[in-house]
């Protein structure tokens, strides 16, 4: 079988470097972290519960603090293992952190709304 050449490829209208993705990336990560962070002492507030033991245990016996160190330790474990990675794959860290926090918010803001 032969082909002349011609394949379609789907693009982003958008072109960007690798290095602007990674720093778009690492907006998304601040935002949902404090989106998280404030949703969760928000639903702690009316009454509702942690579900991850981990946060859980850091908020209970040291409250937000607790929340801030142990967002602040997976950010440092994901900025070391970015140093690991080749440029072009270096995006795929603040992904890792932004993606898991911003659904933890759409959680925590469907599960306010419920209590409200």
């Amino acid at each position: 079988m032969s082909s002349d050449g011609v394949y379609s490829h789907p693009r982003i209208p958008v072109t960007a470097t690798p290095a602007e993705l990674e720093r778009l990336l690492w907006v998304f990560v601040a935002l949902s972290l404090v989106g998280d962070i404030v949703t969760t002492f928000v639903g702690l507030h009316l009454g509702l519960a942690e579900s991850n033991p981990v946060a859980r245990g850091a908020i209970e016996g040291y409250g937000l603090v607790g929340m801030i160190v142990l967002k602040g330790l997976a950010v440092g474990v994901a900025l070391f293992c970015r140093s690991l990675l080749p440029r072009e794959y270096r995006p795929i860290v603040p992904a890792g952190l932004a993606v898991p926090w911003t659904v933890a918010v759409c959680i925590n803001v469907y599960m306010i709304s419920m209590v409200i």
